[in-house]
């Protein structure tokens, strides 16, 4: 970061800076002006005033994205000096009826941390919204606060009796603000006063640490020795003394305005709505906000007038001498201009940097990501080598700044590198540490009483919680099943890897399986069969495409590189390893087939851009092939504005194309005039033909006919092939399609997409209006979406009659398919305002400019369709706006609830993709296989799916493809996927320990699916974090896992330690492998050689071949016995210490 501390240095020393601080010490209250800044240079100076004569600092930006912008940017240059953010209340500046608690929360930190003594003076950053409203006054907050402190004496049922009183609840687990809980001698609160809630441990009464921890891992982050618990000051002091926050602020803060009569105006605006608003809720005495206004929380313009005169002032605008009069100092003028625009040509950048040096200024880019810094280097050598440019000289800086410049003064160019590749730049604020991010993956995976269960061995069951049973004296708990005619099965906490909560199609309901009959077995054995047909013909694909000779490209050159970083958004990690998978592939001499999977707007058409543009730069043609008409006109838009600076002949071809005009193309084609050519299955047609095909990409192809996919296997063959695909794959099939197809899977969502602003609402025909009317008047389009086609011409004349001057379509699954495409064409090409439809623009649809979506009856929707329908707006760098219509909360069932609540807290675009994909997934396995298995799903679940998917390929593997697979299957160690361990000792997770029964079950799976040493000490440092001391019973269970990684090893299928006796099952299978593998051997002649000396020996069982060992008093003694053994055998045999 020296770099960064020279610039700041520079502004620290400047004779400007000192000339302000001079300025504001001279007079009282000083009033100056500063003009001529330009970018981000405000920031600098700020930060250079602040560093030379640290004081406290206030400002205020003309908006709140104005706002955030400043404080990132000032965050990054005093990275180790507190930058506070202080919001408006609202989800959205002027709409009062939701109050926003993430914001909340940073105004009551922004007031405790002013109020508090000590510290450094800190920065403020606001706007005029936030202004607007008042604070509860410092004296009243001083008297409400509890101190606790690391080494003194703490009464717990004193604290308890306090936080009840400011109105924290007492939960199981600790998640957001308000909250506290209390386990054994740990107690967590959430304060309103900070970003992390706090953990104490007491020893008695003693305070004997306090740390923080994440709400979402529940894990501590660092120790703390002192901490202030603060109530909600929005709703504990509704009816308290509110004041202006500029009667709060520390004595000489220097207050910068960016533009005095903006602020002014803004303020009367707010002033004018929130009397307005008063009005309409004068009758709601009931309402959460009644005594928020009849307290009148809101100030006048004129009292802020009135109030900022007492600081020192600077003005970065026009002297506002009409608004407040009195002496002005004359204006201090900068020279700085704004960064230059290049439009992405490097060409400039390279002569504009060189000019820069030569004029004796020096360069400077910011990038907060390295790899930026990287491409700048690559395409400079690149273009100094091949183009003979000068060679470039800048210095980089690690952090993000939100707008370059050029200060001439200090000779000084810090340039940012979105600006140049004209990349978004979105500003960061802190996001709600709420329940549902954390909850909602446990709420789907959480198992209620009553919830259908799979048993891998026994088939559908209903669970019905822990209970407690006891084996030879010992406690241990299980799980209870019920099965069909009331049959019980107790499931060892040991085995919860054989159970999973049963997800079939579409919620439907399972029939239970009887216990002890062959029914379940035959249906798996079945459902294996089929299962391998279809997997056979995948692995045959792969297996020949693998022995075929395909064209290997070229390494990436300059253009490549200029390419891709002038991509708008930056690369997410997944996308950018999909992006070296595919390019690596193309490589490679054999041709590619490679799956890429990711949500809608995750990136896929970004990877297939530079994918074809890499084959291109090689003299490739490229065909990309999509299932839709629409589609393909949105292909050809993103490819052609992608790669508009590289002058590429790309067409496309659907049925709106005439015939004289596909015969153009066709024959241009031929000849090699096109480069990248998009269509629909008429491209598979035998009369098109190529002059060299390189690449084929195909999007979404399970959407495709039969015949199509038929010709594209044929196609495949010696083609570099890449498929996209919007629907997910889980991550428990990913491993096993590795064997048919390669496979690249991106998770992550765009970093910089702005979130999805939400709002739960009941019908409103004024919000509808002025909704549209927002969008309309910003160029934007809407969706409302209404799912019943009966009653939609009747949303259509209320949204006419509603917005007369705004030009409506309609659109549903039931119009014609060529009415239907014409529509959504029409309303692509923005020949329409708003799009009243029902869900069939769920999937499919990309339009960048529609950035508003109402939903009506929004309760009727499951989790993934809202995801889904919700992922249609906010695809550019827009604000866009989501408004879930429903029945007041109090009448909607529970889940509907939990869902709506969900799906508005998730506002980040692919936030919750694991949760609300989740039905999805079970589509997923089905369509990437061919639809021919989806009805076993219905029979046998969802997870025992994947496991026989799973186990079916490696069968396949290992049978009749072991060539294909030879060098996978040399590295295999373990003969054994499953151990089942049965002992009579005490292991469980004693009540008093955990007293949430789903808590505990949540642990004992966490347990049962660790599989290293690291995890299980991880673990064991959790449950000692936030529970306390790990009893006994609980170490247990940890040996009882090491036993069963050691069992694997040694491939051992079952063991018993009962009565202070050990028997372990050799493999029951006499086909394995494992009889054949060296293991065994050296296992057999270890036995037969030392057996008497260790006191083992073999027994055959009717199944199987038995080792027993007397005399084994614990499940660490047994560990020992099987350690001992592994060390005897050769090292290809992996020690369980290195598990």
């Amino acid at each position: 970061m020296k770099n960064l501390e020279r610039i700041l240095a520079l502004y620290r020393d400047d004779a400007r800076t000192g000339k302000i601080n001079t300025s504001l010490d001279d007079a009282s209250p000083a009033r100056l002006q500063l003009s001529g800044m330009a970018g981000a240079q405000e920031c600098f100076v700020l930060a250079g005033t602040y560093l030379a004569h640290p004081r406290p600092q206030l400002y205020i930006a003309t908006d709140k994205e104005e706002a955030a912008y400043l404080q990132n940017t000032l965050a990054n240059l005093l990275e180790k000096k507190p930058v506070l953010f202080f919001p408006d209340s609202f989800k959205r500046p002027l709409y009062f009826e939701q109050l926003n608690h993430t914001n909340v929360l940073e105004r009551t930190e922004t007031i405790n941390k002013i109020s508090s003594a000590g510290g450094s003076p800190e920065v403020i950053i606001s706007y005029p919204e936030a202004l607007f409203e008042k604070v509860v006054a410092p004296e009243v907050l001083e008297g409400t606060r509890i101190e606790i402190a690391s080494g003194e004496m703490m009464d717990i049922d004193f604290i308890i009796e306090m936080l009840i009183e400011y109105g924290f609840e007492r939960e199981d687990f600790v998640y957001e603000p308000g909250q506290f809980s209390i386990r054994g001698a740990i107690v967590d609160i959430f304060s309103y006063g900070n970003d992390y809630p706090y953990r104490i441990e007491l020893f008695d009464e003693d305070v004997e640490s306090i740390r923080t921890f994440d709400p979402l891992t529940q894990l501590s982050v660092q120790n703390i020795a002192r901490v202030s618990i603060v109530p909600n000051i929005n709703t504990k002091f509704s009816r308290e003394q509110k004041v202006s926050l500029l009667k709060v602020l520390p004595p000489g803060t220097v207050v910068w305005v960016q533009d005095f009569s903006m602020l002014v105006d803004k303020l009367q605006i707010c002033f004018e709505k929130a009397e307005e608003f008063t009005k309409t809720i004068a009758l709601l005495e009931e309402s959460e906000l009644a005594g928020f206004f009849r307290d009148r929380a809101f100030i006048r313009p004129h009292e802020v007038i009135e109030e900022v005169q007492k600081y020192p002032l600077i003005s970065m605008g026009p002297a506002p001498s009409a608004i407040l009069p009195g002496e002005w100092r004359p204006a201090m003028r900068f020279k700085t201009r704004s960064q230059p625009s290049f439009n992405k040509n490097f060409s400039l950048l390279i002569h504009n940097l060189s000019g820069n040096a030569t004029a004796g200024i020096e360069n400077f880019i910011f990038a907060d990501n390295p790899k930026q810094i990287e491409r700048f280097h690559h395409i400079f050598e690149d273009l100094s080598e091949d183009g003979g440019q000068p060679r470039a000289k800048f210095e980089p800086v690690m952090k993000a700044i939100h707008q370059g410049f050029v200060d001439e003064e200090l000779k000084i160019a810090c340039y940012t590198d979105h600006q140049i590749f004209q990349r978004h730049h979105h500003y960061h604020l802190r996001r709600g540490f709420t329940a549902d991010k954390a909850m909602s993956l446990k709420m789907l995976r959480e198992l209620k009483s009553g919830d259908f269960v799979v048993h891998i061995d026994h088939g559908v069951g209903q669970y019905s919680g822990l209970e407690k049973i006891t084996v030879n004296g010992h406690t241990q708990e299980s799980v209870r099943i019920f099965y069909k005619n009331n049959d019980v099965l107790y499931v060892s906490i040991n085995s919860l890897h054989k159970i999973s909560k049963f997800t079939g199609k579409d919620g439907t309901v399972p029939t239970l399986s009887k216990l002890g009959s062959d029914a379940w077995q035959n249906l798996k054995r079945k459902t294996k069969k089929k299962i391998k047909d279809i997997a056979k013909e995948l692995i045959r694909l792969y297996a020949l495409r693998k022995a075929s000779q395909g064209f290997g490209f070229s390494p990436d050159n300059y253009l490549q590189t200029e390419l891709e970083a002038s991509f708008i958004y930056e690369d997410t990690p997944d996308q950018e390893k999909a992006t070296i998978d595919v390019k690596e592939d193309m490589m490679k001499m054999h041709p590619m087939d490679r799956l890429i999977c990711g949500d809608v707007g995750f990136g896929k058409t970004e990877v297939a851009i530079r994918g074809a543009f890499k084959a291109v730069l090689d003299g490739k043609q490229v065909a990309v092939l999509v299932p839709t008409t629409i589609l393909a006109l949105q292909h050809f838009k993103t490819f052609s504005e992608r790669l508009a600076a590289f002058n590429l002949k790309i067409d496309y071809v659907n049925r709106f194309r005439s015939t004289k005009e596909r015969k153009e193309i066709f024959d241009n084609l031929k000849e090699g005039k096109i480069d990248i050519i998009i269509g629909t299955h008429g491209l598979l047609n035998k009369e098109v033909k190529f002059k060299d095909l390189g690449l084929l990409v195909v999007d979404e192809e399970q959407k495709f006919g039969v015949a199509a996919k038929e010709k594209l296997r044929n196609f495949k063959v010696n083609v570099d092939t890449l498929t996209l695909t919007a629907t997910p794959i889980p991550r428990t099939l990913q491993f096993s399609l590795m064997a048919a197809r390669d496979l690249s899977i991106i998770r992550t969502p765009p970093p910089n997409r702005q979130p999805i602003h939400t709002e739960i609402r009941v019908f409103n025909e004024a919000l509808i209006k002025d909704a549209i009317y927002k969008e309309v008047q910003r160029g934007g389009q809407v969706f409302f979406v209404h799912n019943r086609v009966k009653t939609l011409p009747g949303i259509m004349a209320l949204l006419q009659r509603l917005c007369p001057d705004v030009d409506i379509a309609m659109a549903h699954g039931q119009m014609e398919s060529n009415k239907l495409e014409t529509t959504l064409l029409d309303f692509i090409e923005k020949r329409f305002d708003v799009l009243a439809c029902t869900n069939i623009i769920e999937t499919g649809l990309d339009i960048p400019n529609a950035n508003t979506m109402i939903l009506n009856n929004a309760h009727q929707f499951g989790l993934s369709d809202l995801h889904q329908l919700r992922g249609r707006i906010g695809r550019s760098n827009k604000k866009a706006y989501c408004y879930l219509f429903c029945p007041p909360m109090s009448v909607l069932t529970t889940d509907a609830r939990k869902r709506l609540r969900t799906i508005e807290e998730f506002s980040d675009l692919g936030s919750g993709f694991e949760i609300a994909m989740r039905d999805l997934d079970i589509r997923g396995a089905g369509n990437l296989l061919g639809g021919e298995q989806s009805g076993f799903i219905a029979d046998i679940g969802y997870e025992t799916f994947q496991r026989i998917l799973e186990e079916a390929i490696q069968e396949l593997k290992e049978t009749d493809f072991k060539e294909v697979f030879k060098e996978e299957l040399a590295k295999r160690k373990a003969f054994v996927k499953d151990v089942q361990i049965d002992t009579d000792t005490e292991m469980h997770i004693p009540d008093d320990y955990v007293s949430s029964v789903s808590e505990r079950l949540n642990l004992y799976s966490r347990i049962d699916q660790i599989e290293t040493q690291e995890a299980l000490l991880q673990l064991g440092g959790e449950l000692k974090d936030r529970f306390g001391d790990v009893p006994a019973s609980i170490l247990e269970l940890f040996e009882g896992l090491k036993l069963r990684w050691a069992a694997r090893n040694l491939g051992f299928e079952r063991i018993v330690l009962k009565s202070k006796k050990l028997q372990c099952y050799f493999v029951e299978n006499p086909q394995s492998p494992y009889y054949d593998s060296a293991v065994f051997e050296q296992i057999f002649q270890l036995i037969g050689s030392q057996g008497t000396k260790w006191g083992m020996s073999l027994k055959k069982a009717p199944r199987s071949l038995i080792m027993v060992k007397e005399k084994v008093h614990s499940l660490k003694a047994a560990l020992e016995v099987l350690v001992a053994i592994e060390q005897k055998l050769a090292p290809r045999v992996e020690s369980i210490d290195k598990a």
